[in-house]
């Protein structure tokens, strides 16, 4: 595992940055902010269905999973939310991140990371987390999902998460009219995904970004 620093961002969210590869996990900017712009907003909240499926790539902190909790009780649906990550954190470093005033989104973070590896575990009635210890291009969807949140590095530092075969299996995993979001909005991702299938969508980004990319199957 590399070097891994926790940093405060602006909005006062914990991330990660890491020096050998001199990228963080999330923008600088705000790393809560953005996880709710690009994936419950632009993501989460334009699924209608009352039961959802989602794929996250790139578990990270778990702060995605957090959010849609969170965001499960203004919008309540049923969800099942399966997680890849090849490189899971030490215990030391979510520690670290938990610096949640909130003792209620304490507990919950604690939970999120104490649930087991390579199963289904319920957080509550309504929300079954899947974590998934497995290297994405190893990966074979067996359902298919209604809302994909693609966070991986970025494309510069991470080029094998962002290829035609890699969207066009993301299209596959998707039903009809399920939606992709990330914060990227290169050029070359873009048509990368217009490539696999894929309907793409330049909306505004968070802070620190002019815009990012929502990609639908149609």
């Amino acid at each position: 595992m590399m070097q891994i620093k926790v940093i405060t961002t602006k909005d006062g969210s914990k991330s990660l940055y890491l020096p050998e590869m001199n990228e963080t996990y999330h923008s600088k900017f705000g790393a809560k902010t953005e996880s709710e712009h690009v994936f419950i907003q632009a993501g989460y909240r334009q699924i209608s269905k009352s039961e959802i499926h989602i794929l996250e790539i790139g578990f990270g902190t778990g702060l995605n999973v957090l959010l849609t909790l969170i965001e499960q009780n203004t919008t309540p649906k049923k969800i099942y939310f399966e997680t890849l990550e090849k490189y899971p954190l030490p215990d030391i470093i979510i520690n670290e991140i938990n610096n949640f005033e909130d003792e209620q989104l304490s507990t919950l973070y604690k939970q999120i990371h104490k649930a087991p590896w390579n199963k289904g575990f319920a957080i509550n009635p309504n929300f079954v987390l899947h974590k998934k210890h497995v290297d994405l291009q190893q990966f074979k969807p067996k359902i298919k999902f209604d809302l994909i949140y693609f966070d991986a590095f970025a494309p510069n530092k991470q080029p094998e998460m962002w290829t035609l075969k890699i969207f066009q299996k993301m299209f596959e995993a998707l039903n009809t009219n399920g939606i992709l979001v990330t914060y990227s909005a290169k050029g070359s991702v873009r048509r990368t995904m217009q490539a696999a299938g894929f309907t793409v969508e330049r909306i505004p980004g968070p802070p620190g970004k002019r815009e990012m990319l929502r990609a639908i199957k149609k």
